[in-house]
């Protein structure tokens, strides 16, 4: 066996590998962090982004709202009101027509399988 003598100058450079190795695994750990801090600072800029844009839109409907405007158009196609000097128009049927008569389609029924029935007897709500 060879016998390797123990001297102070291999027992440092074996500390300092050990060390450097360390350190090197260390700055590897910091640099996954921050990837991922980055990463998430990029999704927050994102929602953040979304939210004020979201904001600018929610202010520009309110102050629509608010206005004049938006109320002129709402009478007139909600409230059906009109203007001083508007004719307003309202549809009649000529004399002597028959009244229109809207039918409305019967449903047919889907005749259920038996595994069907009993599934919602048992897990139908």
């Amino acid at each position: 066996m060879p016998d390797f003598p123990v001297n102070a100058r291999r027992v440092l450079v074996v500390i300092g590998i050990s060390v450097l190795a360390f350190v090197i695994l260390e700055f590897n750990r910091r640099l996954e962090d921050l990837s991922l801090l980055n990463e998430q600072v990029r999704v927050i800029r994102t929602q953040a982004t979304q939210a004020a844009q979201t904001r600018l839109a929610l202010q520009t409907a309110v102050a629509y709202a608010n206005s004049t405007a938006a109320v002129e158009e709402w009478a007139r196609t909600d409230g059906h009101y009109v203007r001083e000097g508007d004719l307003p128009v309202v549809p009649v049927s000529a004399p002597g027509d028959p009244p229109i008569v809207s039918s409305t389609p019967v449903p047919t029924p889907t005749p259920m399988q038996n595994w069907e029935v009993w599934w919602e007897l048992f897990f139908g709500e």
